[in-house]
């Protein structure tokens, strides 16, 4: 694996780290927010947040499993923002009970990603949850920009924090 085990776990405790930032930063007045009737909602989109990441963890450690899916699907549903974030929260202490036992050889494993191709493990955690992570977190940015959340930019996306105040 090109991460070491170390180094995939900091950089997915970054992410739900900068989420929480990005979503400190929404107008609840906008959680029903959406660019297009097709599209998630803000609130949506922080719902499926709460368990993408951790199910895709756990479906390289066994195998995608549609019903354990279908179920996290419909307790997010059931969450409010505020629930949202406590779950998406306790994801940094999640990533690292699920990675703790996995050895470097298990990130090698093969395994059957979802277009049916062989890949690693390893490879299957960065690429569906690393990337996943980063594509929806540059989402949600973009619903902010989108709602007038003119102050953001590419510090508070890449970094997780409010830019310097000017002097």
């Amino acid at each position: 694996m090109v991460l070491t085990k170390a180094e995939l776990l900091t950089a997915l405790q970054n992410e739900v780290r900068t989420l929480l930032h990005l979503a400190g930063k929404i107008d609840r007045a906008q959680l029903d927010y959406r660019p297009s009737p097709q599209q998630r909602s803000t609130i949506d989109l922080l719902r499926y947040l709460t368990f993408m990441g951790p199910a895709l963890v756990q479906a390289a450690m066994t195998e995608f499993d549609r019903s354990s899916w279908a179920a996290e699907i419909q307790a997010a549903a059931g969450r409010d923002f505020d629930e949202s974030l406590a779950v998406i929260a306790d994801q940094a202490d999640q990533y690292a009970t699920l990675l703790a036992n996995m050895s470097d050889e298990d990130f090698r494993t093969s395994m059957t990603g979802f277009d049916g191709m062989a890949t690693s493990r390893g490879a299957f955690i960065a690429k569906m949850v690393l990337g996943g992570c980063a594509a929806y977190r540059m989402q949600l940015f973009l619903y902010l920009k989108a709602c007038g959340r003119e102050d953001l930019n590419t510090i508070n996306l890449w970094r997780g924090v409010d830019a310097p105040a000017a002097v």
